[in-house]
């Protein structure tokens, strides 16, 4: 009970179990997991809401959320989400997946998805590197990063260049809301919530496909202690990824939340 002198900082949202995560510590997953849960809360959409986990990390996402989850093959998110949307069209479906689930396996599927103009919603989490598997060499992994499969840094010569995910899927007509936000400090967690909360207003109205890119710290593969991790973010990512709205349908433009 809370009383006249007591204030209240943080409460668990109701749609998080009540279960510690397996994350590492300063991994900014649960962050991201937590301002998901905050926005199905507040929008009142906990009894219609289906997850789908992807294989990485975020593997036992459906541990930490309670509602209805489901868990995709690797990189085939996107089309299980689809194929539950399209037969539950009532239901708020949306993707959890990291950038070596989304950007390297499931490449075709997340591009398909967004041309196809499926109206669910992809929480897209990027930490330059495959980080269950042991930190190998990502999609997104930067221009001289050291990884376990790159050891002497991204050749850009021999290995090519990161994919910037947001700005590619904001070329496809089908896309609603395209934005990348990142989770390095207070005021962009804030951002993040925000993008999150109009992300899934896009699939409410039916605007067609939605996704968040959040930028997100790896501190144990990183070989970093979690704060000199998130620095990296803003240091080295966010210059590479920039913070941006890439597409954002009018009607969601005109909404002040």
């Amino acid at each position: 009970m809370v009383t006249d002198t007591e204030i209240t900082v943080y409460h668990r949202p109701a749609t998080l179990t009540d279960l510690g995560t397996h994350y590492c510590p300063g991994c900014t997953h649960g962050i991201a997991h937590r301002l998901v849960a905050e926005v199905i809360d507040e929008m009142g959409l906990r009894e219609t809401t289906i997850g789908v986990a992807s294989v990485g990390c975020s593997v036992f996402a459906y541990n930490y959320f309670d509602f209805d989850f489901v868990q995709a093959p690797h990189g085939r998110a996107p089309a299980m989400a689809t194929g539950i949307k399209r037969v539950l069209s009532d239901r708020i479906v949306f993707t959890y997946q990291g950038d070596g689930d989304l950007a390297s396996i499931g490449m075709g599927e997340i591009v398909a998805a967004a041309g196809r103009g499926e109206n669910i919603t992809v929480i897209f989490i990027n930490n330059a590197n495959y980080g269950m598997t042991g930190g190998q060499m990502a999609p997104t992994t930067l221009p001289g990063m050291k990884t376990t499969s790159s050891p002497n840094g991204r050749d850009v010569e021999s290995q090519g260049y990161p994919i910037r995910t947001a700005e590619l899927l904001a070329t496809q007509e089908g896309a609603g809301y395209i934005v990348r936000r990142s989770l390095h400090d207070p005021k962009n967690i804030r951002l993040a919530k925000k993008a999150i909360r109009l992300a899934f207003e896009t699939q409410v109205r039916g605007l067609g496909f939605s996704l968040v890119e959040l930028l997100s710290s790896c501190p144990t593969n990183w070989g970093m202690d979690p704060v000199d991790a998130l620095r990296w973010i803003e240091q080295n990512m966010i210059p590479y990824f920039p913070i941006n709205d890439f597409k954002v349908h009018p009607v969601i433009a005109s909404l002040r939340i």
